[in-house]
């Protein structure tokens, strides 16, 4: 059974949601270890409410892969692999991948009549301009509501960039998570955005587990949302893609060298400076003293790179 939060009883107006969000936390910040096994009884009885809204709350967790029913016993935590760990990785790469391309396209695009500029009925890109469409915040060039929703996208990575820098984990996965979510939204495909946040959700999970045995994050923690928004703003796709796949490679490489090194008492990895892992000379260097962290770099300025 999770142990409690401290935050009481949750209110009846949204049961299953609030249940919901509160576990998946409670998996995210660690309390909920992989494996670990509960009740729907035991869920009741810690936030005070009847057995139907957490059975329901479950359910939606077990459909997102984060539970495992198991109709005699209950459910459990699901126990991701580094497989799992690489697969996730790679699919959110190439639903981020698609979406820059449909930005590239979707600025390519002319209207139905020619040129670059809007057209007969008031498009653009092909596009109808006031309707979002499979690209169509980007493709909505100069609209005031573009601009506004991109800098509220930017103030979330802000915030993930403070968290970041202050090692402060369980902050940054939630600016995070709603940092990439916003940004999906932005391409006007709910189908897409709701994928590729649920990919983060589990690459999350995923991560936290090898991530919680680092001692002291501060310097490790990737804090490049803003530039990805701010190569988008200025129509930078390459740039956009050599940040994320700088950040999913490094994010990669950090969760595998997590994995299978060693970790000393205080938490610190044997994970070489670049991501990987000079396994001879950490053998050596282990004989006498324990490695003092780990380090990477994830795209310019120094930044290192978390797995979510």
């Amino acid at each position: 059974m999770p142990a409690s939060s401290g935050n009481g009883a949750v209110t009846r107006s949204t049961l299953r949601q609030q249940i919901a969000d509160a576990l998946r936390d409670e998996v995210l910040a660690g309390r909920l270890q992989p494996g670990q096994e509960f009740t729907v009884k035991e869920i009741a009885e810690q936030y005070g409410v009847s057995a139907t809204p957490v059975r329901e709350a479950l359910v939606d967790l077990s459909a997102q892969g984060l539970l495992e029913a198991d109709h005699h016993r209950g459910f459990r935590v699901h126990e991701y692999s580094l497989a799992d760990f690489r697969g996730m990785i790679e699919a959110r790469g190439l639903v981020t991948d698609g979406m820059f391309h449909g930005l590239a396209k979707g600025l390519a695009a002319g209207p139905a009549g020619g040129g670059t500029g809007r057209g007969a009925g008031g498009r653009m890109g092909g596009f109808a301009s006031d309707s979002p469409g499979p690209r169509g915040f980007f493709v909505r060039v100069g609209d005031p509501r573009a601009a506004a929703a991109l800098a509220g996208v930017r103030r979330r990575g802000e915030e993930a960039r403070r968290a970041a820098t202050a090692g402060e984990l369980n902050i940054l996965i939630g600016y995070d998570l709603r940092f990439w979510r916003e940004l999906g939204a932005l391409f006007g495909n709910q189908y897409l955005t709701d994928f590729l946040h649920r990919l983060r959700v589990q690459s999350w999970v995923c991560a936290v587990q090898h991530l919680r045995r680092i001692a002291d994050l501060r310097g490790h923690l990737w804090s490049d949302h803003t530039e990805v928004v701010d190569a988008l703003t200025r129509r930078d796709l390459a740039e956009a893609h050599r940040i994320v796949d700088a950040y999913d490679a490094h994010s990669l490489a950090l969760i595998e060298g997590l994995a299978n090194g060693p970790a000393g008492p205080a938490g610190h990895s044997d994970l070489a400076p670049d991501g990987g892992e000079d396994k001879e000379k950490k053998q050596n260097e282990n004989d006498n003293e324990k490695d003092d962290g780990v380090t990477a770099a994830a795209g310019d300025g120094g930044n290192g790179g978390t797995a979510g």
